[in-house]
């Protein structure tokens, strides 16, 4: 039983306190998996993300990806790994770029938090700079968003009356159940006074649109670009669409205002900048315009974009209280992470853009 040596960019070493039991981990999914005898585990980490943590599991050629809750406490709808893997059991039949689950185990004495494992996806991932197989290659980099935001297209077009994934959620209300549970979310992880973002759920509720049940789509909840695998020999090709943990529901405009928010993120001089968490690959060029978004949306769904900015407000509210609760928990000691100290510095930096692209929109 070994960790792998880093010979993937995509996989690294275990960070220090995020380790696993691997002899009861090992135990339980011989018995699950089937393993053949001579065949040692061997794990990874996954490098990307800062709430769940994720791992490579490695049996000879077998490869999986395991999925667990963070470290420390965590909110009680949170970070519910029983909740990601039945979703992904509905979804993943009627689109296959949602990976497979394969097990999924709510024992606790086997690694203490439920967990589960699904198939593994090989493809590159965008994060804070193009790989060279993209490079300064502009008309790759056109192709890509392309299919980028057709993905997204695709996503909204699933039937979820006829496929039963309707279940999953409950649209009726849903805008307005998020902002008001995302409000809350800030009011319980909040370390100081932050007037911005009190002004921005003012201005958030004040203007919840109307919602028409039968408009509602699957919502994947944290659909951007570095949630987004794709084919290595050609980036252009989407292979996997990952993190389907607030996947439900709803108004799948909630799905356009994150996603064009990420797209178009710049960051600022400061403190905030030195994170790159707020500065998106795609503001270069050829990359698709926030503009040439909406229309090739609007083009291909029908749907009505010219209150987008009420759900990039939104986008950006939602996650500045993710970047919060995250900061919560370092403060509290709760995670010992040293990539979120600064985090605070984040929040702030994206209350202030929330409430500026607010006080700017006009409606």
């Amino acid at each position: 039983m070994t960790n792998l040596m880093a010979a993937n960019e995509d996989n690294s070493s275990i960070r220090a306190g995020e380790e696993l039991d691997l002899v009861r981990l090992d135990s339980y999914l011989r018995a699950q998996l089937e393993i053949e005898p001579t065949a040692a585990i061997a794990i990874n980490q996954f490098p990307g993300g800062h709430s769940n943590l994720t791992y490579l599991i490695r049996y000879g050629n077998r490869e999986f990806v395991l999925r667990r809750p963070p470290l420390g406490p965590v909110a009680p709808t949170a970070h519910d790994m029983p909740r990601e893997y039945k979703l992904l059991s509905v979804i993943n039949p009627h689109y296959p770029l949602a990976p497979k689950p394969v097990v999924l185990c709510e024992d606790l004495s086997i690694i203490g938090v439920p967990f589960y494992l699904m198939e593994r996806r090989r493809g590159l991932i965008v994060r804070f700079k193009a790989p060279e197989e993209i490079g300064e290659n502009l008309a790759l980099r056109q192709r890509l968003s392309e299919s980028v935001v057709d993905t997204l297209i695709a996503l909204h077009a699933v039937d979820i009356q006829s496929s039963g994934i309707v279940q999953i959620g409950k649209p009726a209300g849903f805008v307005m159940r998020q902002v008001r549970g995302w409000a809350d979310r800030w009011q319980r992880s909040k370390t100081g006074d932050l007037p911005e973002m009190d002004r921005v759920i003012d201005w958030l509720m004040d203007r919840i649109p109307a919602e028409n049940d039968g408009d509602a789509t699957i919502v994947h909840n944290d659909f951007k670009l570095d949630n987004i695998m794709l084919d290595a020999d050609d980036p252009s090709r989407v292979v996997a669409v990952l993190d389907w943990e607030m996947c439900t529901v709803g108004d799948p405009l909630v799905d356009v205002g994150l996603f064009l928010s990420y797209w178009t993120m710049k960051g600022t001089e400061g403190e905030a900048d030195r994170n790159s968490s707020l500065r998106a690959v795609t503001n270069g060029p050829g990359w698709m315009t926030r503009e040439q978004i909406i229309e090739r949306y609007e083009a291909a769904t029908g749907r009505d974009l010219s209150r987008i900015v009420f759900y990039e407000t939104f986008a950006r509210f939602k996650v500045a209280v993710v970047l919060q609760q995250i900061y919560f928990r370092y403060v509290r000691g709760q995670t010992q992470d040293e990539r979120f100290r600064n985090f605070d510095a984040l929040v702030r930096e994206l209350s202030r853009e929330a409430l500026q692209l607010a006080e700017r929109s006009g409606i």
